[in-house]
C-alpha cells in the first residue's frame, strides 16, 4: 500500500508538472506552424497530450525508485545513450555440400589437389567466387555425362591439409559434392615369388576351358575398355585388336608406361602367336596409368573421364585391373555404368590375406576376380572377402610386352583380364545381356575350389569360359 501511495503522489506530481511545461510551451509554439496533431488538440494541448505520455512512466520509475529506496538498494544509474542492440541470431549454414574426407589414418591420395563436382544450378562467377575465397586453383574441368555432373580437379597452392580444405568448402551452395583425388594402382607383380617354378607357357587359357573352336563360334564382336596404361598396339599379336584410344592424363607417355595395358591387351584379345580368351574382341584402350618407377598410379579424376569415354563409346566390358581405397565418386559412376549395362570386371587386389576390401572390386554389382596358380592355388598376396565373384589364373601366365615382346606376368590384374575375355565371349553369344545375367552365369558355371567351402578366397570357383558361354547361348 506505501508503494501506491508514493507512486500516486508523484505522479499527481508529474501531472502537475507536465501541464505547467505544457501552458508555458503554448505561446512559443503559437510562433509557427503547428505540424497535425495524433489528437486533433491545438498548440496549447501538446504540452498536456506530453504530460499524459510521460504520466505513468515517470510515476512509475519514481515508485520504482521509492521503492527501492526502501529496501537500501541505489536506483540504476541514468544514461542518455540508447541501450545496445542485440544482434540477430545467426543461422546455421545450409551444408548442401557433400563432403568426403579421407578417412583417418587413409594416405593413398593427391595430398595438394581436391575433385569438385559442381552443382547444376552453379553460375561461372560464383564458382570463381569460391576459388577466391578458398584460395584454390582450378587445374581441370571435365563433364562426365555418365552421371551427369560437372567434375574439377582443383588445386591446394600451399600446404593446408585437404581434409581441412573440405572442411571450408563445406557451406558453399555451388558446389555439390568435394573429396580427395584418390590413388589406384595397378594390380601386377613383375616378378614372380623365387620359390615358385615357370608354370607353362598359356596354362591359362587350358584352366579357363577356352579352345580356338570356341573363339571361332564368337557371333558379335564385343567392345572392351581396358582403363590402364597405354597399349602398344604395334605388337604382332596385337594388331587390328584396338579400335579406339583415349588419354585420360595427357602429356607424355613415360617409356614404361606401355607394358601393363599391352599384357592386358593380350590377355583379353591377342591374335599372333599368343592367343587371348576372346580374340575377336575390339579393346578401347584408356590411358588412365603411368609409371613413376615404383609402379604404375592413376587418380580419380582420371578414372572418372576413362570410364566415362568407354560408356559414349558403347563399351559392353570395362577391365579394371588396378586397386585402391573407397571412393564416392568411383562409386557413383560404377553404379551409373552397370545401370546402363555395362558389365565391370576388376582385380580383388594384390595386398595379403589381412587387407582390408580394395575397390573398385568391393563396389557392389562389379566383378571382383581373385588370382590363381597353374595348381589351382590362390596367389599368396591376393586378397581375401565375400566380395570376391570368381577366380582365374594369375601367376607366371605369359602376354604381350611392347616392341613386340612377351613376359610372364602375376597378379590379380591378369586374373581380372582373362574374367574380362571370358564376359566378352558370353555377351558375343547375348549381347543383349544385362550385367547382372553376366555374373549369374559365370558363378553359376565355375568350377568350385578348395573344396567349394572357401568362398572368401575364391568365390564360386575357377571360371569356365566354354560352360558360361553355353550358358548364355541357352535360352
Amino acid at each position: 500500500m506505501k508503494k501506491f501511495v508514493v507512486g500516486d503522489w508523484l505522479g499527481r506530481a508529474s501531472l502537475s508538472l507536465a501541464l505547467a511545461i505544457g501552458v508555458a510551451a503554448a505561446p512559443a509554439s503559437a510562433q509557427v506552424a503547428p505540424p497535425r496533431e495524433p489528437f486533433g488538440h491545438d498548440g496549447g494541448g501538446r504540452g498536456f497530450g506530453v504530460g499524459l505520455i510521460l504520466l505513468p512512466l515517470l510515476g512509475g520509475a519514481i515508485a520504482i525508485s521509492a521503492a527501492n529506496a526502501g529496501k537500501g538498494e541505489a536506483p540504476p544509474p541514468l544514461s542518455s545513450e540508447p541501450p545496445p542492440r542485440r544482434p540477430p541470431p545467426r543461422a546455421a549454414p545450409h551444408l548442401t555440400t557433400r563432403v568426403s574426407p579421407p578417412p583417418p589414418g587413409e594416405t593413398r591420395f593427391r595430398p595438394s589437389e581436391l575433385l569438385v563436382e559442381i552443382s547444376s544450378a552453379a553460375p561461372p562467377a560464383a564458382v570463381a567466387a569460391v576459388l577466391r575465397r578458398h584460395r584454390l586453383v582450378e587445374a581441370e574441368a571435365a563433364s562426365i555425362g555418365l552421371i551427369g555432373v560437372s567434375v574439377r580437379l582443383w588445386r591446394i597452392p600451399d600446404a593446408r591439409p585437404v581434409a581441412a580444405v573440405e572442411r571450408e568448402l563445406a557451406g558453399e551452395a555451388a558446389l555439390a559434392s568435394v573429396q580427395p583425388n584418390y590413388v589406384y594402382a595397378i594390380q601386377d607383380d613383375a616378378a614372380p615369388p623365387a620359390d615358385a617354378p615357370p608354370a607353362p607357357p598359356q596354362y591359362a587359357l587350358a584352366k579357363l576351358n577356352v579352345d580356338a573352336a570356341l573363339t571361332a563360334a564368337a557371333s558379335e564382336p564385343v567392345r572392351v575398355a581396358v582403363i590402364d596404361t597405354a597399349i602398344d598396339d604395334s605388337h604382332p599379336d596385337l594388331i587390328g585388336a584396338v579400335e579406339a584410344r583415349f588419354d585420360a592424363i595427357g602429356g607424355a607417355t613415360p617409356p614404361r608406361a606401355f607394358d601393363h595395358g599391352t599384357a592386358i591387351a593380350g590377355a583379353i584379345a591377342a591374335r599372333g602367336r599368343l592367343k587371348g580368351v576372346d580374340p575377336n574382341a575390339r579393346i578401347l584402350s584408356a590411358r588412365a596409368f603411368d609409371s613413376d618407377g615404383a609402379g604404375e598410379f592413376g587418380a580419380t579424376f582420371a578414372l572418372l573421364k576413362a570410364i566415362d569415354w568407354a560408356a559414349r563409346e558403347r563399351a559392353k566390358v570395362v577391365n579394371m585391373s588396378f586397386a585402391g581405397p573407397p571412393d564416392p565418386a568411383l562409386n557413383d559412376i560404377v553404379a551409373a555404368a552397370l545401370a546402363k549395362g555395362v558389365t565391370l570386371v576388376a582385380a580383388a587386389g594384390n595386398a595379403g590375406p589381412k587387407s582390408p576390401p580394395l575397390y573398385p572390386a568391393a563396389d557392389q554389382g562389379v566383378l571382383a576376380v581373385t588370382a590363381t596358380d597353374a595348381d589351382d592355388k590362390r596367389y599368396e598376396k591376393a586378397n581375401l572377402g565375400r566380395y570376391i565373384a570368381v577366380a582365374a589364373p594369375g601367376v607366371d601366365v605369359l602376354l604381350p610386352a611392347p616392341e613386340g615382346g612377351y613376359a610372364l606376368q602375376t597378379g590379380t590384374s591378369v586374373s581380372a583380364a582373362l574374367v574380362s575375355g571370358v564376359a566378352a565371349l558370353m555377351l558375343s553369344r547375348r549381347p543383349e545381356a544385362r550385367p547382372a545375367d553376366v555374373r549369374k552365369w559365370l558363378t553359376a558355371t565355375a568350377a568350385p575350389l578348395g573344396g567349394g567351402v572357401r568362398q572368401n578366397e575364391f568365390g564360386a570357383g575357377l571360371a569356365d569360359a566354354r560352360r558360361a558361354a553355353d550358358a548364355a547361348t541357352a535360352k
